[in-house]
């Protein structure tokens, strides 16, 4: 195909315009905020300009043809050397990747740039990456690299060195990034750290309104339900309970009965799943587990209780068993010792039957450990509880006392330096023991939604803040423009040995980090703190 060549437009931000150069191309003045470069005036290679979608700005947009090597190139003029950011507008209408190698002056500064699923080819997004500009001219080419060719490109917008780049949004950036890495067939089976990274991704959907996201939940979702609203699990443990939720976001998005069907399986399991004596949900039905409570637990059955209870009008069910788990496990796991107060040991196991290894009776038959993410899992389940608990139900005074007693033990440890907390909440700089992400951001997410709904003083804000601000320094985009996040536990059993946790390998992208870490980002986004 016939390269196609345009004189190359662009639109001038700036508080003030510099002198035109004799090219009759104005250069980027210094301190200038940002320049828009319509692709449909650049230099195009096996590309066409089209305007058939809509939402496009200029005179319409670049549509590459579908071969590898097909580009768009923009001249842009710099008035002095330094660092830039680029900012590519595009739609992706198909739900596959289109990567693209981004050169600057012919040297890739981006071998594999990602341009993801947008939804459809009317929704535009950005894909921004830092370079480093000469003096002068410089060309910035976006080079197809499958056979798919590029998405439709819409403008590139040039920040230069004296330029504050527009915030990231990290949230939109995981979701993205985690969509390039993964179907939903090969994100991982029903397992509620899958379930919580795609609850992270429904609130992003509801912020942004991209219709990618919801799909990819559903996709990944009607692999386990089929269209009777059979779904093959036996529920076991409260763990295989968490992704539930997903079925009750799926029945508000659709109506669809299946979706009832499935989540009423969950129900009725509850009906008959094994209590201890003071009616607490064991964490599991195997022997291994008889009579324990683990923090963790909360969080894997409880909001799913009180939301199918108010979406099936089943409320008095949800609302008088999510609480009375709440408060059953605070009495055997919140701590009143010292400096300590208002935390949790991480599990508990009831007298009688079988006993755990890890069982001190000194700690009140707990493993007499705190460990971060049960922590962090019993503030996010409250918090979700209270958020749908009528205000005159007859515990709610009682969770409240428990929340707030949780949130000072936080505050308390809460490390001054990073803004993270310790794996063993409060060992903290014991030797091996090191900061955790995905705890990190459950405990301000918790922080700043108790100061939102005014459960705690508005003081307590500053340490939402600094928590936020200690988690982004934990995650960064790699050369191929996909996020990661880094420090996260892997999934945990309990124990009475600090080297257990300490000793517990660290990933990176691991699922409970980034749900958590989507949770976090559009609690701080929702309330003028992102």
């Amino acid at each position: 195909m016939t390269p196609h060549f345009r004189r190359l437009r662009r639109i001038i931000t700036a508080a003030a315009v510099g002198v035109i150069a004799l090219t009759g191309l104005p250069s980027l003045p210094a301190g200038a905020a940002t320049t828009v470069y319509q692709a449909e005036d650049a230099t195009l290679s096996q590309a066409g300009v089209f305007s058939n979608h809509n939402g496009y700005t200029g005179a319409g947009f670049v549509d590459y043809t579908n071969v590898t090597g097909s580009y768009v190139e923009f001249s842009v003029t710099a008035a002095a050397a330094g660092a830039a950011t680029l900012s590519f507008r595009y739609a992706n209408g198909t739900t596959v990747n289109r990567p693209m190698t981004i050169a600057v002056n012919g040297t890739a500064v981006s071998s594999n740039l990602s341009f993801s699923g947008t939804g459809n080819w009317d929704t535009w997004t950005d894909q921004s990456l830092s370079v480093t500009l000469a003096a002068g001219a410089n060309t910035i080419r976006a080079t197809a690299n499958t056979a798919n060719g590029g998405p439709n490109l819409d403008s590139l917008t040039v920040s230069d060195g004296g330029t504050t780049p527009p915030p990231t949004d990290w949230s939109v950036k995981v979701v993205d990034s985690t969509m390039q890495r993964f179907t939903p067939s090969s994100i991982g089976g029903w397992s509620y750290p899958v379930a919580l990274f795609l609850q992270g991704m429904y609130q992003v959907y509801q912020r942004t309104g991209n219709p990618a996201y919801l799909q990819y939940i559903k996709d990944w979702a009607n692999r386990f339900v089929d269209s009777s609203g059979n779904i093959s699990q036996s529920f076991g443990n409260l763990d295989s309970m968490e992704a539930g939720n997903l079925l009750v976001i799926m029945y508000k998005e659709t109506g669809q009965a299946k979706w009832r069907t499935a989540a009423q399986k969950i129900r009725t399991r509850l009906n008959t799943y094994p209590r201890t004596s003071d009616r607490g949900w064991w964490h599991s039905t195997s022997d291994s587990r008889q009579g324990q409570l683990w923090g963790d637990g909360v969080f894997m059955a409880d909001p799913f209780v009180i939301r199918y209870g108010q979406t099936f009008n089943d409320a008095t069910w949800g609302n008088d068993n999510a609480s009375e788990q709440m408060q059953v496990y605070g009495k055997h796991l919140q701590r009143t010792d010292g400096n300590s107060a208002g935390l949790l040991w991480h599990a508990y196991d009831e007298p009688g039957g079988l006993t755990a290894s890890w069982v001190h009776p000194e700690f009140g038959n707990t493993n007499g450990l705190t460990w971060c993410r049960a922590e962090g899992w019993y503030g996010m389940a409250m918090t979700d509880i209270l958020e749908l608990l009528p205000a005159g139900h007859a515990r709610r005074a009682a969770l409240l006392d428990i929340l707030r007693k949780l949130i000072d033990g936080y505050v308390r440890w809460q490390d001054p330096a990073s803004g993270r907390w310790w794996q063993l909440v409060d060992k903290a700089g014991a030797s091996g023991n090191w900061l955790e992400t995905s705890c990190s951001a459950m405990y301000t997410t918790v922080i700043s939604r108790a100061v939102e709904r005014g459960y705690v003083d508005a003081s307590y804000q500053q340490y939402a803040d600094k928590g936020y601000q200690g988690v982004l320094q934990k995650i960064s985009l790699g050369s191929d423009g996909r996020t990661n996040l880094t420090d996260i536990c892997i999934g945990t059993n309990a124990d009475d040995s600090t080297s257990f946790y300490y000793d517990r390998p660290r990933a990176t992208n691991d699922f409970h980090g980034l749900g958590a870490f989507l949770l976090m980002s559009e609690q701080m986004i929702r309330t003028g703190h992102g």
